[in-house]
């Protein structure tokens, strides 16, 4: 049940050049929703409907009702494998109103302002200039030192909530943040948000009988993967030798082990399956699998640390974009075109967490991943950056948003130079 707010508490407010400025910036490629009004129409008629949506969506944070058209979910099951052998083999794929998803951006710009600053600097997941590689490579940063002591080694736990946003439970959730310091009505809102929600099922042209659902999160929506992050912020370690790392929904436990002292380890391991007893993220509860590699935020890791495994697979995927390169320069498309192309399909590939493993390549797997640069360059007939350039510059970057944020767990490792490079 919601709670009744305080006489203090301020509800949130949008202004018409919140909302004008949210739906121009709609994607008019992205599907429709079950109310089928595409992102085009919203794109195009910015200026017209800005005023009307923000008196309906300020009605909805006043009252703390979100209106059902708006909750109401398409799910369309889309094949994860070529070849089908249960349901489980499909990705339920979740439409919701494209008018909704501005609502929700909206809001989670505000609760981005709102969170305090002593959330776990390990969730690395919608936080402001962090990404996957930040997350990596403090996963390694850890490892890598504690491994250049003697009679040392690491252990990872690479965790995988089953259909994580299906089991939050929204009143737990509630609670988490009003502890976070939300107020009373903007947890309300998200309450009523959670639960109601309408759901039916299409497959071509046919479609399910409606269900309502009271749990959960639906998978479509833009606030979904941000409230997760908020329910599991305080999954944070006992010990200090013990380190959980986490982007959204991908939890990883590292420990480093001393002498063959796993006491501490083992404390961390039986403190999550205790969090999975009580709340109802499922957790398989077969042995753990040791494996050789593991592909971790997109970038596969090897049990030796090498990087052998991960070069040959980006080698794979650019060297598959770069026939369609081919095909685009036998159609005779002008340069600057297909520089776009290659930007955004191969060299998006070749630089995906570059700074996390490119320095600790082999000197066959830099040049390997050079030819596939000369490669692109004799197909476009322009000169491009070397794989070595963007790494630095990468590097550079990355380095200098470190500096500048004193939460990030990486900040006491760099310090300015006196001419302030």
């Amino acid at each position: 049940e919601k709670s009744i707010p305080p006489q203090n508490d301020q509800v949130l407010c949008l202004t018409t050049a919140d909302v004008r400025r949210t739906l121009r910036g709609v994607n008019p490629r992205k599907a429709v929703g079950p109310d089928n009004i595409p992102g085009r129409v919203l794109r195009e008629c910015a200026d017209q409907l800005a005023d009307v949506l923000t008196d309906i969506f300020n009605i909805s944070l006043s009252c703390s009702v979100v209106p059902t058209c708006f909750k109401t979910t398409t799910i369309v099951p889309v094949l994860k494998k070529p070849t089908v052998s249960c349901l489980n083999d499909y990705r339920p794929i979740a439409l919701t109103s494209i008018i909704m998803k501005c609502f929700e951006r909206l809001i989670m710009r505000h609760i981005k302002t709102q969170l305090p600053p002593y959330l776990d600097p390990l969730q690395f997941a919608y936080r402001p200039n962090r990404s996957t590689d930040d997350a990596i490579s403090t996963t390694l940063h850890l490892a890598l030192t504690h491994l250049e002591k003697k009679g040392t080694y690491v252990r990872m736990l690479f965790i995988d909530f089953s259909s994580a946003f299906n089991t939050i439970v929204p009143q737990h959730l509630i609670g988490k943040l009003n502890l976070l310091g939300l107020n009373t009505s903007l947890c309300n809102w998200i309450l009523d948000f959670l639960t109601g929600r309408p759901q039916f099922v299409r497959i071509g042209s046919s479609t399910s009988n409606t269900t309502t659902l009271s749990t959960g999160a639906p998978h479509g929506s833009v606030l979904s993967p941000l409230l997760f992050t908020l329910l599991t912020h305080d999954c944070a370690a006992m010990h200090s030798s013990n380190h959980i790392i986490k982007f959204t929904d991908d939890t990883t436990m590292v420990g480093l082990i001393n002498k063959d002292n796993k006491s501490a380890y083992r404390e961390e391991v039986q403190e999550l399956r205790a969090r999975r007893d009580h709340s109802p993220l499922a957790i398989n509860g077969s042995s753990v699998e040791i494996v050789k590699n593991i592909k971790f935020l997109g970038v596969h890791i090897a049990e030796n640390l090498t990087w052998t495994l991960n070069t040959s697979s980006i080698t794979k995927r650019a060297q598959q974009r770069l026939y369609f390169l081919r095909k685009l320069r036998e159609a005779h498309l002008p340069s600057h075109i297909l520089t776009t192309f290659l930007r955004g399909t191969v060299e998006s590939i070749l630089s995906s967490c570059i700074i996390t493993w490119f320095g600790n390549c082999t000197t066959f797997d830099r040049k390997t991943l050079q030819r596939i640069v000369r490669t692109a360059e004799k197909i476009i007939g322009v000169s491009l950056p070397s794989i070595t350039n963007i790494y630095i510059t990468r590097c550079i970057w990355k380095a200098t948003n470190i500096v500048k944020d004193p939460t990030r767990p990486s900040h006491e490792l760099f310090t300015l130079l006196p001419s302030g490079r």
